[in-house]
């Protein structure tokens, strides 16, 4: 059974995307996807498909549901899978014997993993996260000492692939003098762990904010999330590229659409109450398009009486309540639609669009928040 609504992901504009991130890397490789959150709402299945065509070969994943999911759909021996956060003891063995890396920033994840590679004759891939300034997650640099003592020791047991740590808010300007101390601290862990003699390191501090703002961040490889799904970090980001490219245009294109179709159209006389209690009163006779998608879909209730739809390339107001599964629009101005036509919820049709920005604003929600509440089980197909 299909969902009330899809989600449509365009090819073409991942692939604007990508080429995008590789001209401001200067190599295709140098950079995990970051698809974590269901691919920001995206899809995990269907978007890691559609990077791996492109030619991306490496993922960042949250945990290691994630990682189970696209190791299993994506079936490539070439690929290399992430886990920068949740990894329970009960899991940890599934990684390891499936040669997934993931981030260790406590001693309790170290000797975890070195007991189960010990117990199954395997090597943990890992990447040692320290903390610089963001407070979270990651090892005291004060403790470089009493690791490096304990990874020769246990050396035969451990893979170290990555050496790295997480800036915080590389977007804003207001965190301007709190990245650039990370960034120093992080120079200074890259030159002491130099001297370690451990083949291959990965060093990773950048993500899609600082690969724009801050260049020098870019170490090894890079964790590019939101660029790939066609979005800037922030508006600030975004005025801080056009400025220095000297460009007006956004680069990015945005990869996904959410679509539905018109239910059931009703015919409300003047005076009457439309939806659930009385926030919205017909004040003249009001033809009204009723839309199988509400809360339940990821169509946020505060939209009620805010949110906009477009139908046969004109946009409409959504009037009254945001219901679990349904909602209505106002259709009043066109008399052509009817059941069955097709409803633009975030996306283009014809000149018009309602693009993911504005969705957020009218649901105070930021794209981050927004993507990702986008539920599972709306179907998810790919167009050019």
């Amino acid at each position: 059974m299909k969902s009330t609504s899809w989600i449509e992901l365009s090819k073409s504009a991942l692939q604007n995307n990508i080429d995008f991130i590789k001209n401001e890397l200067n190599n295709l490789e140098a950079f995990y996807s970051v698809v974590k959150g269901n691919a920001y709402g995206h899809g995990i299945r269907e978007f890691c498909f559609l990077l791996y065509d492109l030619g991306v070969k490496n993922f960042s994943v949250f945990n290691a549901e994630e990682a189970y999911e696209l190791v299993n759909v994506l079936r490539k021996k070439d690929i290399s899978v992430m886990i920068m956060g949740s990894v329970t003891e009960d899991q940890m063995e599934w990684v390891i014997l499936n040669e997934v890396s993931f981030f260790v920033f406590n001693w309790e994840r170290l000797k975890n993993a070195i007991s189960i590679a010990k117990r199954n004759n395997k090597k943990a891939r890992i990447h040692l996260e320290f903390e610089t300034g963001m407070n979270r997650t990651g090892f005291p640099l004060k403790e470089l000492p009493q690791l490096y003592s304990f990874l020769k020791n246990d050396a035969p047991h451990l893979e170290v692939v990555g050496i790295c740590s997480h800036l915080a808010g590389a977007e804003s300007i207001g965190n301007y003098k709190r990245i650039q101390k990370q960034m120093r601290m992080f120079k200074k862990l890259h030159s002491i762990t130099s001297s370690w003699s451990i083949d291959s390191i990965q060093y990773h501090l950048c993500c899609s904010a600082a690969l724009l703002r801050y260049p020098k961040s870019m170490y090894d490889t890079a964790r590019i999330g939101i660029l790939q799904y066609g979005f800037f970090p922030s508006k600030e980001t975004f005025v801080h590229y056009t400025t220095k490219k000297k460009v007006i245009k956004n680069p990015l294109a945005r990869v996904l659409s959410w679509k539905t179709k018109v239910m059931d159209i009703k015919r409300v006389k003047t005076g009457e109450f439309i939806g659930y209690g009385t926030s919205f009163l017909a004040n003249q006779p009001t033809k009204v398009a009723i839309i199988p998608v509400g809360y339940a879909e990821g169509f946020a209730r505060n939209l009620s009486n805010a949110g906009k739809v477009i139908i046969r390339e004109k946009r409409f107001n959504v009037i009254g309540m945001v219901n679990m599964n349904m909602m209505a629009v106002n259709v009043t101005a066109s008399e052509d639609i009817v059941i069955g036509d097709e409803v633009v919820l975030i996306g283009s049709q014809g000149k018009q669009e309602i693009k993911v920005g504005a969705f957020g604003d009218y649901s105070k929600l930021i794209n981050y928040e927004l993507l990702t509440r986008l539920p599972k089980n709306i179907e998810r197909i790919i167009v050019e």
